[in-house]
């Protein structure tokens, strides 16, 4: 009896280390949650700003690139985006894609973005392209990006 169990173990410790993954209903709420917070910080950078919007929803250890430049880290976020955008400059976007790790911790999305600024006359340009962020679950179960 103590031979079967000894063999039994020996076969299951290479799985004792495995992370579960997720079911497809797992992937789908994950997706959701991704789609959910993505919104919140449109609709965040439309009611507060900018500079509050990547601030509240950079993770720690977070990276922006704005032209040739990278930013790091939330503190260097903020600041940059505090010395760098202006209160007449908007920024709106949509994911068209979202897509997350098996083990529910990353995930990324893409989509359509509109940047407006409205010059001393009340004129507006715009400028648009395709953003893509990547986000990271973090150890308090919020989901915050690691890249924009």
């Amino acid at each position: 009896m103590k031979r079967t169990i000894y063999i039994l173990s020996l076969l299951f410790i290479p799985f004792m280390g495995c992370e579960r993954l997720g079911s497809t209903e797992d992937m789908a709420q994950w997706k959701s949650e991704i789609m959910e917070v993505e919104t919140a910080f449109n609709n965040m950078a439309q009611k507060e700003g900018l500079v509050k919007a990547f601030e509240f929803y950079a993770a720690e250890d977070g990276v922006i690139k704005r032209g040739k430049k990278v930013i790091k880290g939330k503190t260097g976020i903020a600041t940059w985006y505090k010395k760098d955008v202006r209160p007449n400059e908007t920024l709106t976007w949509k994911p068209s894609f979202i897509d997350v790790s098996k083990s529910g911790d990353l995930g990324y999305t893409y989509g359509d973005f509109v940047f407006t600024a409205t010059d001393s006359l009340g004129n507006k340009k715009q400028n648009t392209g395709i953003f893509h962020t990547v986000w990271k679950r973090q150890a308090d179960g919020r989901w915050r990006f690691v890249w924009d």
